[in-house]
């Protein structure tokens, strides 16, 4: 792991501002209106409020509230920008960070990432996991990895049901992935009864697969009707999806995702490593090792953050806390430093 210069960290803040205009201008048009926030459980949300003709009021939502947004809503209030400026805004930071040495998404999974944002799939819920997020965790600690990132396989977690209400949002994935003209098909299942939870092209490695928490024992998957697909359940997933965060996938250009924060992934790591079976060893002990590269850069940088994703880590109950201890031992081995700063956290 090395860090990035700080010039490279300073042009990823400016993405993901410019990248939070311009889905905020896309979202609203050139529709006259204002910003207005709403607070729902404890969290603030913006969603941009206009008149339509007869003179009724309506109301898009736009996102959770944060900086990014904060400053969308002040720079809207003083005029509203020109999309087709910030898109070339946005491919020449993308520019200028892949040159700088930011970590960058393949091509074909950037244009399916690219389109489900399109289609609101991460406005929805939707949250990028996976090694893909990892890669883009680099770019939002300012460190580059160590160790192969390239994977074809998009992870896309998601709540079954939405703590918020979205009048008239969905996004059609079997129908957006269709529409790119790729070749995905949807995977069959073990039981054909069961509807598929994976879309593949045929005769490549690019695959997207709906994961979902999993609320019981059950592994059948769980119909998604926002998304008009299925999800395949999994345990342990909602720790890991629990607040998100805003974060950009590089390729030729830039789009906005949702990953989960950074501890909470590298914690999450440790849990399901413990889980692997022994035929499973080259994935066990990748999932170790990404762990221990992000916990390297939090330790030292954010150990705030570590000692609330450990918090919440108790809170979920001890069948996490077992596995990410069991974890932390087998990391004596491969990260011996990393073992000893975790062993004050005492899961």
């Amino acid at each position: 792991m090395e860090h990035q210069p700080l010039e490279v960290q300073t042009l990823y803040a400016e993405l993901l501002e410019r990248l939070a205009a311009h889905e905020a201008g896309r979202s609203i048009g050139h529709a006259a209106g204002s910003f207005v926030l709403k607070t729902v459980k404890g969290s603030d949300y913006y969603y941009f409020q206009h008149s339509v003709p007869g003179g009724d009021k309506r109301q898009t939502y736009i996102g959770r509230r944060d900086t990014a947004l904060d400053a969308v809503a002040r720079r809207h209030a003083e005029a509203r920008d020109d999309i087709a400026t910030d898109q070339a805004s946005i491919e020449r930071l993308a520019a200028l960070l892949r040159a700088g040495g930011a970590l960058v998404t393949d091509t074909p999974s950037g244009r399916v990432l690219r389109a489900l944002a399109d289609a609101g799939v991460f406005a929805l819920g939707g949250v990028l996991v996976g090694t893909h997020a990892f890669a883009v965790l680099g770019n939002v600690l300012g460190v580059r990895w160590t160790g192969a990132l390239r994977t074809q396989d998009i992870d896309l977690a998601v709540e079954r049901t939405l703590g918020i209400a979205l009048a008239d949002m969905d996004a059609d994935v079997p129908t957006v992935l269709e529409s790119l003209e790729m070749g995905f098909l949807p995977v069959p299942g073990l039981d054909p009864s069961n509807p598929s939870t994976s879309y593949k092209v045929r005769g490549h490695g690019l695959r997207v697969d709906l994961l979902t928490p999993s609320a019981r024992q059950s592994s059948r998957p769980v119909p998604l009707r926002r998304f008009a697909t299925a999800a395949q359940p999994l345990r342990f997933l909602d720790y890991l999806i629990e607040s998100p965060i805003r974060a950009a996938a590089i390729d030729g250009g830039a789009v906005g995702v949702s990953v989960p924060a950074p501890a909470r992934f590298a914690l999450h790591k440790l849990v399901v490593a413990a889980e692997r079976p022994a035929v499973m060893h080259a994935k066990r002990e990748k999932d170790l090792s990404q762990a221990a590269q992000l916990l390297e850069v939090l330790l030292a940088e954010r150990p705030g953050d570590v000692a609330l994703a450990v918090d919440a880590l108790r809170s979920a109950g001890s069948a996490l806390t077992k596995r990410a201890s069991a974890s932390v031992r087998a990391l004596a081995r491969t990260a011996p430093a990393i073992a000893k700063a975790m062993e004050p956290y005492e899961f």
